[in-house]
């Protein structure tokens, strides 16, 4: 059985989408495994067809017809589920996705308290009560999937977790808008449940012998890891390949997975924090179809040239989990520079020819660089059917 781990290697938008649905159409039965983040990614592809989908709460490989096993490290958001379901439902698929009993479920008060703390501390958040979410978890405050099976359980849940909110803050506007999702959540949750196909890890795993290729679909970027990143402004997971291994490990199926480190051409971040580089001019066209547009928890997304130094470390936290197992190098966003690939090592400025001198820049001794662009000139790859070229490093 084949794995490969698809991380990305700065602040997320590198085309880990992009990547996951690359892999998947190289197999005859893969499995796509979310093993951190939740909810709040933002993954984008489009197929051969024409079709265009950002994933959130399913794998990216779905519209290679990949199913996705949605991990207990994952947030699960039943509004937002069945938001999705219904677009790709539109788009005449019936996506397969199965949900760990154990995964965390998000709740109105979690995205409401999420908005409110970012609208006071802007840390950068995307405003889905992902981070809400993951810190409710650790205090006895828990809602799992396997409780939406009940309910009067959630019910009783739910006016808990509105009091553990309530305790946090003096405000209480903000709580009564939530009340009004919350009883829409109620209702939703009663009708989905039935609908939704829930797991549990031991015995799922058991049953993967029927897939030839576990896909493991990281999210957002390790230079935003809660471990590695540049506090505050990080997330609320583990973004490197650990969580990866902890499932393969424990559940005994650990054999030779490849990883796949992906970057654009350039540096993105959406949201605030550290980003190198920034107030350098880069020569790029911008896509028109950019998934991450200005938000009112995020703002614009900002740019900036490669930083050989910042890709070094997010090889080097990884390193501490994936060891010498096979990798390679994935640069997308190619279309969109022009010249010569800007890069600095140091603070001093470095332009290199391509995507391969970039390659042998980096500490890593990567198996195979691909690259990634779009046949539409000023499209960005990351948006359209692309085409990767396999390379010698």
């Amino acid at each position: 059985m084949k794995q490969s781990i698809v991380l990305g290697l700065g602040y997320g938008d590198e085309g880990k989408g992009l990547t996951t649905d690359y892999l998947c159409r190289q197999s005859e039965h893969p499995m796509v495994i979310r093993f951190s983040g939740g909810h709040q990614a933002g993954h984008t592809v489009v197929n051969e067809q024409g079709q265009r989908h950002v994933f959130s709460h399913f794998g990216a490989g779905t519209l290679a017809g990949a199913p996705t096993y949605w991990s207990a490290f994952c947030t699960f958001n039943p509004l937002g589920f069945w938001n999705e379901r219904q677009a790709l439902n539109s788009l005449g698929l019936k996506p397969e996705i199965y949900i760990d009993a154990l995964a965390p479920v998000t709740t109105p008060y979690d995205v409401a308290f999420n908005r409110k703390r970012e609208k006071d501390k802007q840390h950068g958040s995307c405003g889905l009560g992902f981070g809400a979410t993951v810190a409710r978890q650790l205090t006895p405050y828990k809602l799992y999937v396997q409780d939406l099976k009940y309910a009067q359980v959630v019910k009783q849940k739910l006016k808990a977790i509105r009091s553990y909110y309530q305790q946090k803050t003096k405000e209480t506007d903000w709580l009564r808008k939530a009340d009004k999702q919350a009883d829409l959540f109620l209702h939703l949750t009663d009708e989905l449940y039935p609908q939704l196909n829930i797991v549990n890890e031991t015995h799922f795993f058991q049953e993967l012998a029927l897939y030839d290729h576990l896909v493991f679909e990281g999210s957002q970027g390790i230079l935003l890891d809660m471990d590695h990143g540049f506090f505050p402004n990080v997330t609320f997971a583990h973004t490197t390949s650990m969580n990866a291994f902890i499932l393969l490990k424990r559940n005994r199926i650990l054999y030779d997975p490849e990883i796949y480190y992906v970057t654009r051409a350039y540096q993105t971040r959406h949201g605030n924090g550290y980003l190198s580089n920034e107030g350098i001019d880069l020569d790029y066209q911008p896509n028109p179809r950019e998934t991450n547009q200005y938000n009112l928890w995020q703002g614009q997304q900002r740019v900036s040239p490669l930083d050989l130094d910042m890709l070094d470390y997010a090889l080097a936290c990884d390193r501490n989990y994936s060891g010498t197992m096979t990798k390679h190098l994935v640069m997308t966003c190619l279309d969109q520079v022009s010249g010569p690939i800007m890069t600095t090592r140091g603070g001093e400025m470095i332009p290199l020819e391509n995507a391969l001198a970039v390659a042998h820049q980096l500490e890593e001794p990567f198996a195979y660089l691909y690259e990634s662009r779009s046949d539409c000139g000023h499209l960005s790859a990351c948006e359209l059917v692309s085409t990767f070229s396999r390379l010698p490093s």
